[in-house]
């Protein structure tokens, strides 16, 4: 089982080109591994560029 089925897909940042990947989380932030896009905060910023989730689009 791919690590995307169990956590969800992975999200892209459309200004600065992060990519948020669910198996990994942003650590450096507060997110746990395992934690998908949708149960990010809603007050979670790319921590590159800090746009919102809303600048986000999710990749295949």
């Amino acid at each position: 089982m791919a690590e995307n089925d169990l956590y969800g897909p992975s999200y892209l940042c459309e200004i600065c080109g992060y990519l948020y990947d669910p198996a990994e989380g942003d650590p450096d932030n507060g997110i746990n591994p395992g934690t998908s896009f949708d149960d990010l905060p809603e007050d979670w910023v790319c921590p590159l560029c800090f746009v919102g989730k809303e600048e986000f689009i999710e990749q295949e």
